[in-house]
């Protein structure tokens, strides 16, 4: 599809590509880690999930679970 503005053609794109959750959980699968919090033995913890869901490990503190996803040179969300 063209468009004329003044003097120029400009073409349009409408190349819009529909995602699937599968197809985002797919596209930060290995860099993105979300921690989310919990209960474990009625204490809090906090689990570390990637980014399809998939729970990875539980830690006692907020803080550790995510300076241990930056440590494996991913990027910590937070769940809520």
């Amino acid at each position: 599809m063209m468009e004329q503005t003044g003097r120029q053609s400009m073409a349009v794109f409408d190349d819009r590509r529909i995602m699937t959750d599968q197809d985002l959980a797919d596209l930060g699968l290995r860099c993105v880690a979300y921690v989310k919090s919990v209960k474990v033995a009625g204490e809090d913890a906090y689990s570390i999930h990637a980014a399809d869901g998939t729970e990875i490990a539980i830690m006692g503190n907020r803080d550790i679970a995510f300076a241990t996803i930056r440590e494996h040179d991913m990027e910590a969300v937070s769940a809520h």
